[in-house]
């Protein structure tokens, strides 16, 4: 006889997400076949897809670890192997973001293909060329940029998509750093920003594993947040030394497609005749590279 407090108690969260996980990882597993992964069928497969050990093996983990996984059993899953996982069982960034989620983990790599990158937002950043143009992310990920912005602090298009991140770039990239003026008022600011906007996001993995990765890679950024600054986002005039045309005076114009601490197009517009024209040699330069 089950008692009154077990019926409405019910199973945690924590039991149910991992039964969910379980069950997400067999599918995905079962509508695999061993031909897409590059493995041989054989003549005694009973399963409709691939083997646990198979995708423990295209993992590189342990098959009890992850015979576990399947189990629902209750153990702690580093960000890695879930990314293992998901490149093993070929996710795409929807299912990806599922079983990180699932996993109440936060992903690593900060998604290309973003809800809030349509073709509309990408088509308007091209327009919006020669000026440099990004879409950022409240966390100060880049979702997204125009060919003029690839080429304002750095080569973009040559970091991974887990270190296009501007605030991480500002406190641990040398030819990013080198390219900002002002560089430790851009870094006391962002870092008083990033606290700000931080405090409604004080319980997402996501925030917790930046805030970690700047605290573990950049004393200088450890000591601008023991500090505890915070500001408020707002126009302003940044100036840079690009590598290719020089010296860059611009207005910092931040658009908002949501609330503030949500994502935003950053667009930046010449400050004089100069820089005017030297944005738009960048631009060519970045037009020729693309081509």
């Amino acid at each position: 006889m089950t008692s009154t407090a077990d019926a409405t108690t019910g199973p945690s969260s924590s039991t149910v997400r991992r039964h969910e996980l379980a069950a997400f990882l067999r599918s995905r597993r079962e509508r695999i076949s061993p031909e897409q992964v590059g493995l041989a069928r054989g003549l005694r497969r009973r399963t409709p897809g691939l083997r646990r050990e198979e995708v423990a093996q295209l993992s590189a983990v342990g098959v009890t670890w992850y015979t576990w996984l399947e189990q629902a059993r209750d153990i702690q899953v580093s960000v890695q192997v879930l990314d293992a996982i998901a490149r093993a069982l070929l996710l795409d960034p929807s299912e990806r973001g599922h079983l990180f989620r699932l996993a109440d983990a936060a992903d690593p790599s900060p998604a290309t293909v973003c809800p809030v990158v349509t073709p509309d937002l990408r088509a308007l950043l091209e327009q919006v060329e020669p000026f440099p143009a990004c879409l950022q992310n409240g966390r100060y990920d880049i979702l997204a940029h125009n060919r003029t912005y690839g080429l304002l602090l750095c080569d973009l298009d040559a970091l991974p998509p887990e270190d296009r991140n501007c605030i991480i770039l500002s406190y641990t990239h040398p030819e990013w750093q080198s390219s900002i003026v002002d560089l430790q008022d851009t870094q006391r600011l962002m870092a008083a920003r990033f606290r700000a906007a931080m405090a409604g996001h004080l319980a997402e993995p996501a925030w917790k594993v930046l805030l970690k990765r700047l605290c573990d890679q950049s004393p200088e950024f450890r000591a601008q947040w023991d500090r505890h600054e915070v500001v408020a986002h707002r126009t302003k005039r940044k100036e840079y030394h690009n590598r290719y045309v020089g010296r860059l005076v611009l207005h910092h114009t931040d658009l908002w497609l949501g609330p503030q601490s949500g994502p935003r197009m950053v667009t930046y517009v010449p400050a004089d005749d100069v820089t005017r024209k030297r944005v738009e040699e960048l631009h060519a330069l970045a037009t020729e590279r693309a081509g």
